[in-house]
């Protein structure tokens, strides 16, 4: 014992308290971490997602799959720009690492001379240093530039890619409206496709770098001080990576559940923008910052204990793959000279000694360097499998969607059924729909909501072209969600349904949608310039549209048809009601679907566009009964 008992100072207690301390700390916080999971029964503000199915944030095997996924979106063939930007960042790399090694050796040499009192030694070496000044800037600045542009050109692919998929049909609908799994898409397209581009370029500079010092180094320094040296090295690295990587593992969860919470801290922001008047109105200011200091206070404590966490990692990460390494270097570098019978310094001079220490000495510390670099990456790997979990995730739901798969928490059709009726099991898709012209026929086909709850069990009706229909019935009776199904929005649970297609179709909403452009626009949505050009329809044609839903004077009063506003805000709601109106006569379609869409046009224009509109009726009770039959003078009352 008193051989150990030098070692036991205030200096090394204090140190190995602190070191102790932190491990509990980092060992607290992983178990908390593991609590809050099992605890936290309730969901998020907004958030839909199965608490039961949650995304594995590990490096392992699925990451490594998932990742190389999403790297053949982004470099989606042998030769392309993104392949070019990745050979010069190579090239770069290697130009820099013999710009480090020539530094390296031109700067022993230019001591050696000041040491040596050379004066011409001095000068020449300093003036080659001078001269290599321009390449070297050179070189560094490439490689910026060519990091810059693969981010640019990842992101372009990946955003590219994701929104063809999420702008395909009705695919943006249904993932904030069918499918449940992903709570705000917005977050994922637009800050996490740029995080994840960003992580997976700096990992490419960060691994590589190193990798190449690394080869390159042992090179050197096995000739110099033997394999012995640089072996050790390497088994320090593996031996500290597999501790640190797994001391890192809650990185990754805790990266998904940052991103999840700024999505939600975004979401009430936006919310708030968007219903501002509706708040004002009510004076809900104190009701919605409580919201919003609720929503940033969760974010705050995850970010709180993050930092903590990665406080705790950094103290282990710097003295594990920093200190211990330059240890390590220390050890290997001084054998062969406190080693006095080793061949290679037994009639070295003293100036040829300090000469070769000094080289040898540089480049194993410039390697333990890279040896750290490569273990302190593992940490930027662990945040960037955080990052693919949730693109991949995104990118998983996204194809579910567009072949007609969602994932929704259905109603029990056993709790909902009613006693003596039989139960139908509702399979979303099950139904038929058949694409016929100047048709809209029901036939048998239960009218149901997207997570399972019934309507009305067996809708039979058919409606021919040139026919109005209108359809009454109190609020929650399935007007709108009959609708829903005839547009395609809804999956068809089951029957036939018989309807043209999607383009002669068209759906005139309450809140009409005022698309960001031109006020010609915004009659002619959804189509553009050229397929305006392409119909025959000219401009005269389109003010006779708006002066037939009494809007011809907003041509003058906002400064012609190439007038660029914010049209949501420029009209008032029953301006953007009657630029709907308009916007039907421009597509003439075989059936319009008007869903209380003149709630804020005046009494005599509503008046007008009804009086066209009453040959039959379908009334729904809310019960889950109907009748279709025709108006006639007995008709009197109808449904809201």
């Amino acid at each position: 014992m008193a051989a150990f008992s030098k070692y036991l100072t205030a200096r090394n207690s204090s140190l190995a308290g602190a070191a102790f301390l932190l491990l509990c700390l980092l060992h607290k916080r992983r178990r908390a971490l593991g609590l809050h999971g099992k605890k936290s029964g309730k969901p998020p503000l907004q958030n839909n997602e199965k608490e039961g199915k949650k995304e594995r944030a590990v490096v392992d095997k699925v990451f490594f799959s998932r990742l190389i996924q999403i790297l053949k979106i982004m470099v989606p063939r042998t030769f392309c720009k993104e392949t070019g930007y990745l050979v010069l960042i190579a090239v770069m790399l290697v130009s820099r690492t013999y710009c480090d090694v020539w530094m390296i050796q031109n700067g022993t040499l230019i001591e050696s001379g000041i040491i040596g009192r050379s004066r011409k030694d001095f000068k020449r070496y300093l003036l080659n240093f001078i001269a290599a000044m321009p390449l070297i800037s050179l070189v560094n600045n490439f490689l910026k530039y060519g990091l810059n542009e693969l981010k640019l050109c990842f992101r372009v692919r990946l955003t590219k890619y994701l929104y063809e998929e999420y702008l395909q049909a009705f695919t943006y609908y249904k993932m904030g409206n069918l499918d449940n799994r992903i709570a705000n898409p917005d977050q994922l397209l637009t800050q996490d496709v740029e995080k994840f581009c960003n992580s997976v370029v700096d990992l490419y500079s960060n691994l590589s770098k190193p990798f190449l010092d690394i080869v390159l180094y042992i090179f050197k320094l096995t000739s110099a001080i033997g394999a012995q040296g640089p072996a050790s090295m390497m088994a320090y690295l593996v031996v500290s990576g597999l501790f640190l990587t797994r001391l890192r593992r809650p990185i990754g969860k805790m990266t998904i559940t940052e991103q999840k919470y700024e999505g939600e801290y975004r979401y009430v922001n936006s919310r708030l923008i968007t219903n501002s008047e509706e708040i004002a109105f009510y004076n809900g200011n104190k009701r919605e910052k409580q919201t919003v200091h609720s929503v940033f206070r969760k974010l705050v404590e995850h970010l709180h204990n993050f930092i903590l966490f990665r406080f705790s990692m950094g103290f282990i990460d710097s003295i594990i793959a920093k200190y211990l390494a330059t240890v390590v270097g220390y050890l290997v570098v001084s054998r062969p000279f406190l080693d006095l019978s080793h061949p290679r310094h037994l009639k070295s001079t003293h100036s040829e000694l300090l000469e070769d220490y000094y080289q040898s000495g540089r480049m194993l510390l410039r390697m333990s360097q890279a040896l750290g670099r490569i273990v302190l990456a593992g940490r930027e790997m662990t945040r960037l499998a955080g990052f693919t979990a949730r693109i991949t995730e995104l990118m998983q739901v996204l194809k579910d969607l567009n072949h007609g798969k969602y994932e929704r928490t259905m109603v029990s059709q056993q709790e909902k059924g009613i006693e003596g009726v039989q139960v139908i099991p509702l399979i979303p898709g099950a139904g038929e729909i058949i694409i016929a012209d100047n048709i809209i026929k029901f036939d048998h086909v239960p009218l149901a909501t997207p997570n399972g709850d019934v309507l009305i069990r067996d809708l039979n009706f058919e409606v021919r072209s040139g026919a109005n229909v209108l359809i009454c019935g109190p609020n929650g009776c399935g007007k709108s969600s009959l609708f829903r199904v005839l547009g395609e929005l809804w999956p068809l649970f089951g029957g036939r349904l018989t309807k043209p297609e999607r383009g002669k179709l068209f759906y005139v909403p309450q809140r009409p949608y005022m698309t960001l452009g031109t006020l010609r626009d915004q009659v002619i949505y959804p189509d553009g310039r050229e397929d305006q050009k392409r119909k025959g329809i000219s401009d005269l044609v389109l003010k006779e549209y708006l002066d037939n839903v009494q809007l011809g004077h907003i041509l003058e009063r906002e400064g012609g048809w190439d007038s660029v506003q914010d049209w949501m805000d420029v009209l008032s709601g029953g301006e953007k009601q009657r630029m709907a109106m308009a916007r039907l006569f421009y597509h003439k379609p075989q059936f319009a679907i008007l869903d209380e869409c003149t709630s804020a046009v005046s009494v005599d224009v509503e008046g007008y566009i009804y009086s066209h509109c009453r040959k039959y009726y379908l009334h729904m009770d809310g019960r889950g009964n109907y009748e279709f039959k025709q108006i006639t003078e007995d008709t009197v009352e109808f449904g809201s």
